[in-house]
């Protein structure tokens, strides 16, 4: 499968002009003469240089990889199918869709960039962080830098002491089962030879603690409404947790909020000042 360059310029050039800054998060800025998006912002948006992606614009420059398809298409705020086309018009097979895929709708993202002044993160069924509001990463640090079983807060869970470091120590042993009991719905549901059959798998030949929970064979264990974190710069904070789900994905949008006018509250708006600096 060869690359079209001339239906990947015009795919992007047409999807570019079609966006407007307030659809991707955004400010419009007051001197504004461009349909739509400018070529230096869909480049940051792709975690690209504007003359890269300019040159694709002009039928120019090297063949895309699957890396630098897949950042534009989730730059761009391309639906499943879109992405799809894009990735053809590039020469590539696209990605598998469903739970193991890792692009997010553009519904969520709209609604994602709209909470800017919240904590807010996109995940995976596996907890896998994709994505992440300036809050969000100043309350937990970025969860996105991790890679492979490490990307799963289940995973990192009973592997990595800082991770519970941030949450009160009272209720360490729930999250243990909690995550636990996750793993074994989503293995059983999505089957051997899934990430999280293979995750299980690791744990269970490296960690006591998880094979004793394991062995517990429990299943339904839901978060509580209510996560108590210790931040290293704040102290504790008690925040409520509203999910939205994307079926197509299986991605949840996870927005934390506290009650108006309580301590966590007061907190909250000061890591909104400290930034994400702060956790370190």
């Amino acid at each position: 499968m060869g690359i079209d360059r001339a239906g990947l310029a015009e795919f992007l050039r047409v999807r570019r002009q079609s966006l407007q800054p307030e659809d991707v998060g955004l400010p419009r800025g007051r001197r504004r003469r461009t349909d739509g998006l400018r070529r230096e912002e869909v480049a940051v948006l792709c975690h690209m240089s504007t003359d890269y992606y300019a040159r694709l614009e002009r039928e120019r420059g090297p063949h895309p990889s699957e890396q630098m398809i897949t950042a534009i298409a989730q730059g761009l705020h391309c639906s499943l199918d879109e992405r799809d086309h894009l990735f053809r018009l590039a020469g590539h097979t696209p990605p598998a869709r469903g739970a193991d895929g890792d692009h997010i709708g553009p519904g969520l993202l709209r609604i994602l960039d709209r909470l800017q002044d919240t904590p807010a993160e996109i995940v995976t069924e596996l907890g896998e962080t994709l994505r992440q509001t300036p809050l969000g990463v100043a309350l937990v640090g970025d969860l996105t830098r991790y890679t492979g079983p490490a990307r799963s807060i289940g995973y990192r869970w009973f592997t990595d002491p800082a991770t519970r470091a941030l949450y009160a120590p009272e209720d360490h042993d729930f999250h243990a089962r909690m995550y636990a009991s996750g793993l074994r719905e989503i293995a059983t549901l999505r089957g051997p030879g899934s990430r999280a059959a293979r995750y299980a798998e690791l744990l269970l030949a490296e960690q006591e603690e998880f094979r004793q929970v394991w062995e517990l064979h429990e299943v339904g264990i839901r978060p509580r409404g209510v996560k108590r974190y210790v931040h290293p710069a704040v102290g504790p904070l008690e925040l409520t947790c509203q999910t939205l789900l994307d079926p197509d994905q299986s991605h949840h949008l996870l927005v934390y909020t506290a009650v108006p006018g309580s301590e966590s509250a007061e907190k909250l708006e000061l890591l909104g000042v400290l930034g994400a600096p702060a956790l370190s």
